[in-house]
């Protein structure tokens, strides 16, 4: 039980900007998207599966050493976190491609860094990252694409 309460604790956090900022369809429906785009249902199942994946990753470094004294580790983790979660307030609370795509490239960046510093605590950790970061690659050129296309 302890450790399905660990790996919540390194999961929920993930879920709250997607029940805190709601997508807004006829905002996105307004934007001209690039063929290559999935639907929004994908990409929610996909944030889904890399949200789980973050969490386990994040779960095995935690039973390896307090994650609060890694301080490398922890500062990229919570920029990470942070980017990642403010993407939806910023693309559809304040409508602005711009800053999505800003966000965007802070979310890719850090992941990258955390793929680093968790490789240096546990390798094994780091591999359940790989998803998360190819996934920063499509929606970085995603939305250049999408604020290009439309600014």
């Amino acid at each position: 039980m302890k450790k399905v309460l660990r790996f919540l604790v390194c999961f929920l956090p993930w879920l709250v900007s997607g029940i805190v900022f709601k997508y807004d369809a006829s905002y996105y429906n307004m934007l001209r998207i690039p063929g290559f785009a999935f639907p929004p249902s994908v990409i929610s199942i996909i944030w889904i599966i890399i949200y789980i994946l973050i969490a386990i990753s994040i779960y095995l470094v935690s039973t390896l050493k307090n994650i609060f004294k890694e301080g490398d580790y922890l500062y990229v983790l919570i920029t990470n976190y942070l980017a990642n979660q403010l993407f939806l307030y910023v693309f559809f609370n304040l409508k602005s491609p711009f800053f999505g795509f800003v966000i965007t490239t802070v979310t890719l960046i850090s992941s990258v860094f955390l793929f680093l510093e968790t490789k240096k605590l546990k390798t094994k950790a780091s591999y359940f990252l790989i998803p998360y970061i190819i996934y920063s690659v499509y929606a970085f050129i995603l939305s250049l694409t999408v604020y290009v296309m439309n600014f």
